[in-house]
C-alpha cells in the first residue's frame, strides 16, 4: 500500500500541472491542507518537502509555499556555454548588467586556484543576468590578465567568450566544475531578486584553453526556481 504522503504529493502535482494553482500563487497553508486531506501535519510536510525537491514549489519563510514555473530552463552542466549563447538558444528576453569590472592583484586564494605568481593580475567581472525582468543569475568571473590583456564594459555586456574566441583567437577547451547549494551572501541579495529564496545554486568552474592552460575561475550563482541543471552520461563497458 502506498504511503499517504506520496498519494497526497501525486494529487498536488496533478493539481499544479492542471493549473488548479497557477505559478506564483500560494498553496493552501499546512493547516488547510491537513484538513483538506484529513491527515496529520507531518504527512503534509513530507508531501510538501517532496514537491520542493522536485521543483514544483518554493518554500518561503513565514509565508508558506509558492507554486513555481515547472517549465524550468535546462542549463547544461557538462558543456561550456556562455549566458548569451544560452539566451539565444532558448530565445529568452535577457539583459546583462555589469556591476563591477576591475583589474586587480590576485589574492592568495586566486593565486592558488589559477596557479598565478605574486605579481600576476586578474580581471574581476561581476554581472547580474536578467531574464524577463528578474535578476536570477550572478556571474563572478576572474580571468588571467596574461591571457586576457584587455576587457571593456561593452565586451562584458555582450559576451566575454565571443570576444576571446573571435577577437583574441583563443580556443576555450574544457572546464572542471563543482555544483553546490549555498545560503545567499549579502552580495547575492543586493544584486539578485531573491526575496523569499533561502538558497542559491552555485556552479564553480575552472576553465582551460586548448593547450590545457588554466585562465579563468568563475562562480555562476543561480536563483533555484529558474533552472534545471542537466547532464548527459554514457556508460562505457570495458
Amino acid at each position: 500500500m502506498q504511503k499517504k504522503y506520496l498519494t497526497i504529493y501525486q494529487d498536488l502535482v496533478l493539481k499544479i500541472q492542471d493549473n488548479y494553482w497557477p505559478k506564483q500563487t500560494m498553496l493552501p497553508s499546512e493547516n488547510e491542507l491537513t484538513e483538506m486531506y484529513t491527515t496529520s501535519r507531518e504527512t503534509i510536510r513530507k508531501a510538501l518537502n517532496l514537491l520542493a525537491q522536485d521543483g514544483y514549489i518554493q518554500k518561503i519563510r513565514g509565508k508558506g509555499s509558492v507554486v513555481i514555473d515547472i517549465n524550468k530552463f535546462d542549463f547544461p552542466v557538462s558543456g561550456i556555454v556562455s549566458f548569451s549563447e544560452l539566451a539565444e538558444k532558448l530565445n529568452l528576453s535577457t539583459q546583462t548588467i555589469v556591476n563591477e569590472l576591475i583589474l586587480l592583484k590576485a589574492d592568495q586564494s586566486l593565486q592558488n586556484m589559477l596557479h598565478l605568481n605574486l605579481t600576476d593580475k586578474v580581471w574581476k567581472v561581476v554581472r547580474s543576468r536578467e531574464i524577463d525582468g528578474e535578476k536570477v543569475i550572478l556571474d563572478k568571473d576572474f580571468l588571467d590578465e596574461k591571457v586576457v590583456p584587455t576587457l571593456t564594459k561593452e565586451i562584458c555586456e555582450d559576451s566575454i567568450y565571443r570576444y576571446l574566441e573571435n577577437e583574441l583567437g583563443l580556443t576555450i577547451s574544457f572546464a572542471r566544475k563543482e555544483i553546490v547549494v549555498e545560503e545567499p551572501t549579502e552580495e547575492d541579495r543586493q544584486l539578485l531578486d531573491l526575496e523569499g529564496y533561502s538558497n542559491v545554486v552555485v556552479i564553480k568552474s575552472l576553465v582551460y584553453l586548448d593547450d590545457a592552460s588554466l585562465f579563468q575561475y568563475t562562480e555562476s550563482r543561480h536563483r533555484p526556481d529558474k533552472f534545471r541543471f542537466v547532464d548527459f552520461a554514457r556508460r562505457i563497458n570495458e
